[in-house]
């Protein structure tokens, strides 16, 4: 094992040892069960949060899960992408023969056995994911959108056991995220420089004598930096509030239309006006369609992408995909079962054949038909007029 897999550490009259682990490793569990055995913790801090905590001691969770309120809400891509970065990890840990987070699991089996108080160190994972996305800019979202695709769909390297324990040495992971800071450094900060500061205040204010916080490999680096003095992290907890060219462009597309129409009307004529409305609603409606059918949505829910796409695209608080979604649930309502292996799909097909995520790719893949098709619809419009 590398020697800095465990690092000691003092602040004022607390002692800190910080466990670097590989989230996928069997020598990480080895490692944290001997360390709190030897170390004989006061506290014993875990990098996370209560809802990965709950998942973690019941994995059946899902079940609790209302796709409807998911669609109502617009959680639908926060949701995807959450199951997709999961699915990828767990899928790596079967080819190493672990599971994600088994360390930190043991580590919170052995608190309950011996009795030490647990501390969750690591921020709320929903405020992790809002931050990174509400920071991102657009072409960044559109390379985490094109990383995530390629994963998604089986392209990339297989990861080998001996791949994985490399990943513990300091070198390396600072390597991998001096790379990932330079593809999408919103994201890097948002996902390791500002858990890194959060993870440490958090263990600083722990009151104990000693504490054993098991961690990322790729975080202790950070954390290190921030053991030095307490700081203020609310501002953290939030989700910044920017504008955005998105929901910018939802009250201008509806402008547009009316004043695209009403040109057409004064200038051209009542035919124009016709056409011009003939042609964004042919226009929109197929290609919101054409991304339902793309998720094999059944042809009731293809039928209304078609519909609901030239009239949502114009009304800055709706959107096609929740009425294609909410058609294709009341269709094929999700089974007990389908969240019950919701962390077992490991492909495009799986996630497919799974009717929870069926529905939120119908969702999301209407979403972005009607999207295309505005865009579009607008410049075949503009030739018209």
């Amino acid at each position: 094992m590398s020697d800095v897999e465990v690092e000691k550490l003092k602040y004022e009259n607390k002692e800190i040892v910080l466990i670097g682990t590989a989230h996928i490793s069997k020598q990480s569990v080895e490692l944290v069960e001997k360390t709190i055995t030897e170390e004989k913790p006061d506290v014993i801090g875990v990098e996370l949060d209560l809802a990965r905590l709950q998942q973690l001691q019941s994995p059946k969770k899902w079940r609790q899960m209302n796709i409807l309120e998911v669609i109502r809400g617009g959680k639908t891509y926060l949701l995807l992408l959450n199951l997709l970065l999961s699915n990828i990890q767990k899928k790596l840990g079967k080819q190493v023969g672990v599971l994600p987070g088994a360390e930190m699991k043991k580590a919170v089996d052995l608190a309950k056995k011996e009795k030490i108080p647990i501390v969750l160190l690591d921020r709320d994972v929903r405020v992790t994911l809002k931050r990174a996305l509400a920071k991102m800019p657009f072409f960044e979202k559109l390379k985490l959108f094109w990383i995530v695709l390629l994963s998604f769909f089986g392209f990339g390297e297989e990861l080998t056991a001996e791949k994985v324990e490399k990943l513990k040495q300091k070198d390396v992971m600072n390597q991998l995220m001096q790379e990932l800071s330079k593809e999408l450094p919103s994201v890097s900060n948002v996902l390791v420089n500002e858990r890194d500061m959060f993870i440490a205040n958090m263990i600083l204010a722990v009151k104990a004598e000693k504490i054993v916080a098991v961690v990322g490999a790729g975080h202790l680096s950070g954390i290190k930096k921030y053991l030095n003095k307490k700081r203020n992290i609310s501002e953290l907890n939030t989700i910044p509030k920017k504008a955005s060219v998105l929901r910018f462009l939802k009250f201008v597309v509806p402008l547009i239309f009316v004043l695209a129409i009403g040109w057409g009307f004064y200038f051209k004529g009542f035919e124009t006006t016709l056409n011009i409305l003939f042609y964004w609603i042919i226009i929109n409606g197929s290609l919101s369609a054409l991304g339902a059918l793309i998720a094999r949505a059944h042809w009731k829910s293809i039928i209304t992408a078609f519909l609901a796409s030239p009239l949502t695209s114009l009304h800055p608080a709706l959107a096609a995909g929740w009425f294609a979604g909410l058609t294709e649930a009341k269709i094929s309502m999700p089974q007990v079962k389908d969240f019950e292996t919701l962390s077992e799909l490991e492909s495009y097909s799986d996630f497919n054949k799974n009717r929870v995520t069926k529905i939120l790719l119908v969702t999301a893949f209407t979403n972005i038909g009607s999207t295309i098709g505005t865009i579009l619809g607008f410049a075949f419009i503009a030739t018209l007029l």
